[in-house]
């Protein structure tokens, strides 16, 4: 398509939106009377206005049965998380039985790896990539620490080249191969937070499993993002936050994939409580752990239903929609804010790159973009005249264009105001 940067072409795709309505599907903060420009779903999504309903539902519940709701509410808290297991598996390309919700996406990261992470002498090393998300680095710190190795030894990052800001595939796949026997795990983001890059999950996954290697990803930024097929890919495990492009509210509950290859194995070690106990058996108080054969047996707590309440709505959202007409919005609008900025560059003669990948394959709906020249002086513009993005140091400012809640109008709109805030500054 050949892009314009008028605001008519820009309401004119808004016309042809299939997805335009839901938009009033959700509350935005207010500027000047006037919905902000939202692009930061990447670290907090919008609430949906039909998240209100779900939690209040589980108040009155709560109200009227008190203990009573966990069997008699009209969605009894005791099996509310396996409402999620349809909906779920069809956004990260799971079968029902391989997901479930519980604690949150560290915690369950944390939980994953006593079954996953299971170094011996001479297999314990832990392939990442360069600049995780910090609570990832942390993670690993501490697990390696925790099993006796050194983190300089044990956790080995697959590093950018000099000069490139993203990761090519075939270093992360030599990095495996030369790791080799001594590696244990490949735990990767599935997109990474900074860049904005999408992995080939699938070839990292089979390469990883071919030198005898367990694979595991972080997808925080990607579930409700882009395109998953955990299941087919062979996937061993994998975890993500569901308060970013899910939109269950701030730092709510988290979900997890654990391949169906693995639930039946009693010689895999977990932490277990009661909520894994296979249910028929779990009222009984036996003392031995029975765990129920699927995703749901690394379960530990009963369940935060005040939090799955949000989360619920939000899921219920995109089986409405499904993830084939939000991932082809994401194309279109994240292609047509890329124009935007490119044609801002032009008329302002900045010096703007975008460092997320230009391949659609390698990237979701965030645009992460150095403003060379350009200090934190720009960010602190943008916020004040109502776009609300994301900085991080040392100079990059992050777009995420959230097909469910942006239009192609905002991004018409919000290169008017980057093109102001440099004019003037």
């Amino acid at each position: 398509m050949n892009f314009q940067n008028t605001l008519q072409f820009a309401q004119n795709l808004d016309q042809q939106d299939e997805l335009k309505n839901y938009k009033s599907e959700f509350i935005f903060p207010q500027h000047n009377n006037k919905n902000v420009i939202y692009f930061t779903g990447n670290s907090l999504g919008l609430q949906p206005k039909r998240a209100k309903k779900f939690v209040d539902e589980v108040m009155n519940d709560w109200a009227n049965l008190a203990v009573e709701g966990h069997f008699y509410s009209q969605k009894p808290w005791w099996d509310y998380h396996e409402r999620f297991a349809n909906p779920l598996s069809k956004i990260v390309g799971a079968l029902p039985s391989e997901v479930t919700v519980m604690n949150t996406l560290t915690v369950n990261l944390h939980l994953l790896m006593v079954s996953f992470y299971r170094p011996t002498k001479t297999r314990y090393k832990i392939i990442c990539e360069e600049k995780a998300f910090p609570s990832d680095q942390y993670m690993f710190q501490s697990q390696v620490h925790f099993h006796g190795y050194n983190q300089e030894d044990a956790i080995v990052e697959i590093k950018r080249r000099e000069g490139e800001h993203n990761i090519r595939l075939e270093d992360i796949l030599e990095k495996i191969n030369e790791v080799g026997n001594e590696l244990a795990l490949v735990l990767i983001g599935g997109v990474n937070y900074y860049t904005g890059q999408v992995f080939d999950m699938k070839t990292i996954t089979n390469v990883g499993h071919n030198v005898g290697a367990v694979v595991g990803f972080d997808l925080a930024h990607a579930a409700g993002n882009i395109k998953l097929d955990l299941h087919n890919w062979n996937v061993d495990f994998a975890s993500w936050c569901s308060y970013k492009y899910m939109n269950s509210g701030p730092g709510n509950a988290s979900g997890c994939f654990i391949h169906e290859k693995h639930h039946n194995n009693k010689e895999l070690p977990r932490f277990a409580g009661w909520w894994g106990n296979k249910k028929e058996n779990r009222f009984l108080m036996e003392q031995n752990f029975n765990p129920i054969e699927s995703a749901d047996g690394w379960q530990i707590s009963n369940l935060p239903i005040l939090s799955l309440a949000p989360y619920l709505a939000s899921v219920e959202l995109f089986d409405e929609v499904g993830m084939d007409k939000i991932l082809a919005k994401r194309n279109q609008i994240t292609s047509y804010l890329e124009f935007i900025l490119q044609e801002i560059d032009k008329e302002v003669q900045g010096n703007f790159e975008i460092i997320t990948p230009t391949n659609q394959d390698e990237r979701a709906c965030q645009l992460s973009v150095f403003f060379h020249g350009e200090g934190r002086s720009l960010f602190e513009y943008l916020m004040k005249n109502g776009v609300v993005t994301d900085w991080r140091e040392p100079n990059v400012i992050r777009f995420a264009p959230v097909p469910l809640y942006t239009s192609y109008e905002d991004m018409y709109h919000f290169g008017q105001i980057l093109k102001q805030g440099i004019l003037t500054h």
